[in-house]
């Protein structure tokens, strides 16, 4: 059973979504009385990020931590110093952003217990989405998870999605180093290379935001992501 869920949210510049996503996380009621721990941290933003999540805080802090790095280090980064004060049965990562629903986290739980799972991603290509994607949003993913499907040798149709439901306990053994977006492969690599873990995936939805509303990953992460998968895997 899943006693409590850490949250980790890394947050990096995002004034104009930061307090719709705290309040969906903090409305959040997981299935099966499961007890929520909310990390923040916020990446050295240089907008209005971290007064915003302070002002939010002092109406709901139960369970929070809040964490300030002292420089900007990435997501990777963020994660880690996340990482260092959850105390959950699992965890799942929260991007600041609008492109995914919380509400969704809680079917990865429910496959996480039904089928004793120790790692649920949340695919954004198993399904149809209401909202247009991208195509070389489409074309990079596709390519990155077939390349992370070949390696494991397990069927894997969204490497790069945040939504990863992840037992604690496995990351006690596992060094993370990438400090950016590497994050996403270094950590499915590091998993899902270990043949004893019961892996599973379901669709979640998906809003697809522009650079323009915000969104930071560009193509020389997609490189250094396929550098990572290499890396990683070898």
């Amino acid at each position: 059973m899943i006693g409590k869920l850490s949250i980790i949210i890394p947050v990096f510049n995002e004034e104009k979504n930061i307090e719709e996503v705290l309040q969906n996380i903090f409305s959040l009621q997981l299935s099966f009385d499961i007890k929520k721990q909310v990390i923040i941290v916020d990446d050295r933003s240089t907008d209005e990020s971290a007064s915003r999540i302070e002002n939010i805080l002092r109406e709901n802090n139960a369970g929070t931590h809040f964490i300030k790095q002292k420089v900007n280090g990435g997501k990777g980064s963020a994660i880690r110093a996340g990482l260092s004060v959850a105390t959950g049965d699992f965890l799942i990562i929260q991007d600041a952003d609008l492109e995914l629903n919380p509400q969704d986290i809680n079917k990865l739980i429910e496959v996480a217990i039904s089928n004793k799972a120790d790692v649920v991603y949340g695919s954004r290509f198993l399904i149809k989405q209401p909202y247009p994607v991208p195509l070389k949003t489409k074309i990079a993913n596709r390519f990155l998870s077939l390349m992370t499907s070949l390696m494991t040798v397990r069927k894997i149709t969204d490497m790069e999605t945040c939504y990863k439901l992840i037992r604690s306990s496995l990351l006690k053994n596992i060094q993370l180093k990438e400090n950016r977006f590497g994050f996403e492969p270094e950590i499915t690599m590091k998993l899902l290379r270990n043949k004893d873990i019961i892996y599973r995936e379901i669709p979640i939805s998906y809003k697809a935001r522009s650079a323009n509303d915000g969104k930071k990953i560009g193509l020389t992460d997609g490189v250094r992501a396929l550098i990572c998968l290499i890396k990683y895997r070898f």
